[in-house]
């Protein structure tokens, strides 16, 4: 054979391999031609930022960058692994997971730094890239960490708010991701005449809350002494404009640092103040006060005989301190903190009243508040009530509720009547667009007269209460102590209490209300030797913080 045939034939396989591709390429998969070389890229949006009422920051931004692999070019997998290990300290074995040899890319690690940026271009490593990003940050730290919650990931390494409001507004904050489309030669440069498209990514809405920096740093600092003080398990403070329920402050101890939320326990995470029940005590007495007095079932001026215990069928109630001091007015009933009195009133309101009145105070479902994570002990059937429910109710006992529940029915005591939904964000910003969030009422369950009766009992409550507290002098200030035996196993534990008080001032037009949660506080079991004083250290600063006037 000549070298003329030799060549003619290694040329004619040649054009025929030609042909094949393209009859594959044209006929057989038309629609692969045009993305063979086709790379899409995902360009990540800025997530929203947080703020509080006075546009200071509480949640934003810090560049991060994200970690990609192009498999494809790498020509040794095992020593690509190996030295990018050495620096990230993964696992080789996740590692090599995410790296699928079928891939164009892949991402391999967010939120690096510039540091471990660096460190890996060091290597210089074919196959490896960055592209910029975002991480959250809090610049006060964990100042607001149940409220807020935290960002981690989904199944498939994406952000994702987790509890409070990054759960709660998860799809607002995250913002709606771009794409990069490019044609690519087989070096994997861009080819400047094929598909150069780009659609940019639209970042996450900002929020801005009812919150005010300045007192929540209050409540915090406040709650902290009094944990140490007390000697307490854990503790809530809500503080809160009773006449829009508006959330001004929201912490509970102990909490957790969100930046390294990765290395706390679950429990960590949930925040009390909307996921705990807990039996509020004497502080439901006012509420089934405000039923009776809202039912004409009672005067204001109406007086009880308290003479002693009272039987309700095998059972005996008896006051706190087991001395009864005969005739007394409604007033004092709330005063010296009678459950024998509370159990005369719930009696006069009638079963089905009262029950109905825990429903109109919210006590049926969730208040609703916009943070993630909200749960509410449902009230069982009254056909499962029996007489000593109805009178363990009566002085709040029996009965399972949330911190923000409590507030929300109490608030309705002494704005007039108005049952209001709590709500944190008040604002919520996306490019050319304001969105405000208003008060939303749910209902009226007591008139305005009755408010005003309640709130004079509540100021007598404070004024001539059994303790004589270290109060802010020339001020009217409301309130009502609580303490709760705990349930365990079916039974009370008379050596673990909830201790609580919750406050309004000034009693003629309120500013703030204020409810403090201690948990099995050590020092002493009653509300009245624990919560009560931290509530009046904090009324103390509210009342300087708003400039309120004295009376």
């Amino acid at each position: 054979m000549t070298k003329t045939r030799i060549f003619l034939l290694i040329f004619f396989t040649l054009y025929l391999a030609v042909i094949v591709k393209l009859f594959f390429i044209q006929i057989l998969n038309p629609r692969g031609s045009d993305t063979a070389y086709l790379t899409t890229r995902k360009i990540y949006p800025e997530r929203g930022k947080i703020f509080d009422r006075n546009g200071l920051p509480l949640v934003v931004n810090k560049t991060s960058f994200l970690l990609y692999a192009e498999p494809k070019k790498i020509p040794d997998h095992e020593y690509f692994i190996n030295k990018i290990d050495s620096v990230l300290h993964i696992g080789e074995s996740t590692l090599e997971a995410k790296l699928d040899k079928t891939k164009d890319w892949v991402s391999l690690k967010t939120n690096l730094s510039e540091d471990i940026k660096e460190k890996i271009l060091d290597l210089k490593l074919p196959g490896v890239g960055f592209t910029d990003g975002f991480q959250r940050y809090y610049p006060e730290s964990s100042l607001s960490a149940h409220l807020l919650g935290f960002v981690g990931k989904n199944t498939r390494g994406e952000d994702l708010g987790y509890f409070g409001i990054e759960g709660y507004y998860n799809k607002d904050l995250v913002g709606l991701p771009g794409i990069l489309k490019s044609d690519r030669d087989l070096l994997g440069k861009p080819i400047l005449m094929g598909t150069q498209q780009k659609l940019n990514p639209e970042n996450g809405r900002d929020l801005y809350l009812t919150i005010d920096k300045s007192i929540q740093e209050i409540a915090k600092s406040k709650l902290r002494e009094g944990l140490e003080i007390y000697d307490a398990k854990e503790g809530c403070i809500i503080i809160a404009n009773p006449q829009t329920l508006e959330v001004l402050a929201l912490v509970c101890l102990p909490d957790f640092d969100q930046e390294r939320y990765f290395t706390f326990s679950e429990e960590f995470f949930k925040d009390p103040a909307i996921s705990n029940l807990y039996e509020p005590g004497s502080t439901f007495k006012p509420l089934i006060m405000a039923a009776a007095l809202e039912e004409k079932s009672i005067k204001a001026d109406d007086f009880y005989n308290e003479k002693g215990p009272v039987k309700i069928g095998e059972y005996t109630i008896k006051t706190w301190n087991d001395k009864y001091e005969g005739r007394i007015s409604m007033s004092r009933i709330i005063e010296k903190s009678s459950n024998v009195g509370m159990v005369h009133i719930g009696q006069k309101l009638g079963n089905i009243k009262l029950y109905t009145y825990l429903k109109k105070f919210g006590f049926d479902q969730i208040t609703g508040i916009d943070l993630q994570g909200e749960v509410t002990d449902k009230l069982r059937p009254r056909s499962n009530w029996y007489p000593i429910d109805y009178a363990t109710v009566s002085f709040g006992q029996g009965i399972a509720i949330t911190p923000v529940q409590m507030v929300m029915a109490f608030s309705s005591l002494i704005n007039g009547g108005k049952l209001l939904k709590p709500y944190i964000v008040q604002q919520i910003n996306s490019p050319g667009e304001e969105k405000f969030i208003k008060s939303e009422m749910l209902g009226t369950p007591i008139s305005e007269k009755t408010s005003d009766y309640i709130k004079k009992m509540l100021l007598s409550a404070v004024e001539n209460g059994e303790l004589k507290w270290a109060k802010p002098k020339g001020y009217k200030i409301g309130g009502k102590t609580g303490t709760a035996q705990i349930p365990i196993k079916g039974h009370y534990d008379p050596s673990k209490t909830v201790a609580s008080f919750i406050g309004f001032a000034p009693v003629d037009n309120p500013k703030f209300l204020a409810l403090v949660i201690l948990r099995e506080p050590q020092s002493s079991p009653w509300g009245s030797e624990t919560a009560a004083p931290l509530f009046f250290e904090i009324a103390k600063e509210l009342l300087v913080y708003y400039n309120i006037a004295p009376d």
